[in-house]
């Protein structure tokens, strides 16, 4: 067959699609009115986690050459024009625009939500709580440079639930309008960027390149943009946003680095999915043998504990300590709640949602 012959075959597929698209998003039109009727969350990710699951399976069972990444970024920009279509959301992010955590955001949020970007994590807490906006999206630990305790510390104090998690591989990109690499004489990005992406630079670049350091990734793009023989090492989203040239993908030195972010709304409980994790903030007292007690429950009742992370409580004249504790499990599943019960003025239960690491 010639190129002719394949590219109507692939026309008439798109026609194909798109007619199933316009279906689908009819029937989310009917989802989203019985929704709003029996006020019902739209945001469900563990339904769209056991779709994704099904569509790999089929694709497997089928022999597609479709795997499970591939199935699950074109289903949640499906999904999330589906939640926008039932109701508009407002997404706010720790920012810039560009930043890593807007990247994180627009994965799971696609390109039609109404994005905010803002400068601190409290500032996010504090749109979700107020209700000025439906989601946040914050970091919660890097697996290169550990937790990040603003997030963990307005978990403690905020009236907000963790309702998913999301790890996301930090990538750096290296990206200019100059596609010549001799005639780059600058290179800009944060300094955690150009430590993190050293060995590169020292393969592609003289000594005399210079390295200037800025605020943000999102920032290097744009003067990398604004100045003829100048680079930037940034997010593949920080230039999509500055369409900003990308000359090289995946150019930092370990392929391992990887951010946790949170998803936060004011009032959303998930349903279980048979692959749940839960956070819970613990107020344990400070005599001897009270933390070893209640970790005890949780072994005793085999339940695996992922993280426990402390944080100062902040009492006057006090130096006791808040828990903040993952483990497997729904916060429904009777042997967590048997734990409840055990100890129902230590335990603040922060969410159950899709365990994604």
């Amino acid at each position: 067959m010639d190129l002719l012959s394949l590219r109507n075959q692939i026309d008439a597929i798109d026609n194909q699609i798109l007619r199933l698209l316009n279906e689908r998003m009819n029937v989310v039109k009917q989802v989203g009115e019985l929704k709003k009727h029996e006020k019902t969350a739209i945001y469900r990710p563990e339904r769209e986690k056991s779709i994704i699951d099904r569509l790999h399976s089929i694709s497997k069972q089928d022999e597609g050459t479709l795997n499970h990444a591939a199935i699950e970024a074109i289903f949640l920009e499906v999904f999330a024009v589906s939640r926008n279509i039932e109701l508009p959301e407002k997404v706010a992010f720790l920012g810039p625009e560009g930043s890593y955590t807007h990247q994180a955001a627009e994965s799971r949020f696609g390109a039609m939500s109404e994005y905010i970007s803002l400068k601190t994590i409290k500032s996010v807490f504090d749109n979700v709580e107020t209700g000025r906006v439906r989601f946040g999206v914050v970091p919660i630990e890097n697996n290169q440079e550990g937790t990040v305790a603003e997030t963990i510390d307005q978990l403690c104090y905020r009236n907000v639930k963790i309702v998913a998690e999301l790890p996301l591989s930090v990538n750096f990109t290296l990206a200019s309008k100059t596609d010549d690499l001799s005639k780059i004489t600058k290179i800009y990005s944060k300094d955690i960027a150009f430590r993190q992406c050293r060995q590169f630079i020292e393969d592609y670049f003289d000594e005399d390149i210079r390295l200037i350091q800025v605020a943000s990734t999102s920032k290097a793009a744009k003067l990398a943009l604004e100045e003829e023989g100048a680079a930037a090492i940034c997010s593949q989203i920080a230039a999509k946003l500055y369409k900003l040239p990308i000359i090289y993908n995946n150019i930092e030195d370990s392929q391992d680095n990887t951010t946790r972010f949170l998803i936060l709304a004011k009032d959303l409980v998930n349903q279980k999915s048979g692959k749940d994790k839960t956070s819970i903030l613990a107020k344990i007292g400070n005599h001897p043998g009270d933390l070893a007690n209640f970790l005890e429950e949780f072994r005793q009742r085999d339940i695996n504990l992922t993280k426990i992370e402390s944080r100062p409580a902040k009492e006057k004249d006090n130096f006791k300590y808040w828990f903040l504790i993952d483990f497997d499990g729904h916060y429904e599943e009777s042997k967590i709640q048997e734990i409840i019960r055990v100890y129902p003025d230590t335990i603040t239960f922060l969410g159950s949602y899709v365990k994604m690491v």
